[in-house]
């Protein structure tokens, strides 16, 4: 029973650190897109406005909870929950040298979880029971079918690389030499197809205000729309993390790994400061005309290279 205790404690840590990392991420971005157009970002709410996102949390969760009258409102008021719940439960697979469940299937686990999240987007937009809503959420649902497309066959490249769907045997792998060098335009590949995962600049779609006021969340205001932001900013959070494990060595006994994870969040940031939004059918053409003949290819490379190394043993 102290085991189950012990896990207990540990994973409450790590949600604890997940949510005042996603708190200070939101400031780092603030201050990040400041600089970016010459301004200060939020410089008045404490020191250097470190208070500022607690400030902003307190001011969300206080606020009230508008429900539309035509919503469905089960579906509408537990969507943003699940959504944060999702991209929580996605830092479970992380192989943390503590007291944490050791995941053999790390790798299937993350894609089984991120695959679910766009239900909670697609739910969120339709039962909102908005035409500006829905059409966010029909364009996220499209978008990331189609990214997730070519995520999974750079992640099945580095499988056949180490022969092993657990994330730990990334680290082991990567001792003398990073997988960035040897596919660096993987690697590009796969930082997009985050951008695109989470519905980020220039591939925010979901959430084309110029076109739809808000996307899918034109209708939450308050809790709802906290939740949703802070899921967004987990995600971004983790897709750095997985990135430095499967490009970057990722060795979590080394401090490298923690300024590397920053740098890949400061990329998100850097991408929305300066790139516009992508055309819709410029999106679509980049995922199935560029991206997955791409990684098609480096699948069957590797899969080839495995094998002749097999038969060299063998």
């Amino acid at each position: 029973m102290f085991d189950y205790f012990l896990l207990f404690i540990s994973y409450i840590i790590l949600i604890l650190c997940v949510l005042i990392g996603v708190a200070f991420l939101t400031l780092f971005e603030r201050k990040i897109l400041g600089y970016i157009q010459i301004r200060k970002g939020p410089n008045k709410v404490g020191f250097m406005g470190l208070v500022q996102p607690f400030s902003d949390a307190i001011k969300l969760f206080c606020k009230e909870q508008s429900n539309p009258i035509m919503s469905n409102f089960f579906s509408y008021y537990f969507s943003p929950v699940f959504n944060l719940f999702l991209s929580l439960l996605l830092w479970f697979c992380l192989p943390f040298f503590s007291g944490f469940l050791h995941f053999t299937l790390g790798f299937l686990f993350f894609m089984c979880c991120s695959s679910l999240s766009v239900y909670t987007i697609m739910i969120a937009g339709w039962s909102s029971n908005s035409n500006y809503s829905l059409l966010g959420g029909l364009r996220c649902v499209a978008q990331t079918i189609s990214y997730e497309v070519s995520l999974a066959i750079i992640l099945l490249s580095f499988l056949f690389l180490i022969m092993s769907v657990s994330i730990f045997n990334l680290m082991v792998y990567q001792e003398y030499i990073w997988f960035f060098f040897i596919s660096i335009p993987l690697a590009m590949i796969w930082f997009t197809s985050s951008l695109a995962e989470t519905n980020r600049t220039p591939f925010d779609f979901a959430e084309g205000e110029s076109e739809l006021v808000s996307g899918f969340n034109v209708e939450y205001s308050g809790g709802g729309f906290a939740l949703i932001f802070m899921a967004e900013y987990s995600s971004i959070l983790f897709m750095s993390m997985i990135f430095v494990f499967i490009f970057l060595s990722g060795c979590l006994t080394n401090l490298l790994f923690f300024f590397l994870s920053v740098f890949m969040s400061f990329m998100f940031i850097w991408v929305r400061g300066t790139l516009p939004r992508y055309r819709y059918d410029k999106l679509m053409y980049l995922a199935w005309k560029s991206f997955l003949p791409l990684s098609l290819n480096f699948l069957m490379f590797f899969f080839g290279l495995k094998m002749f190394i097999f038969s060299l043993i063998f």
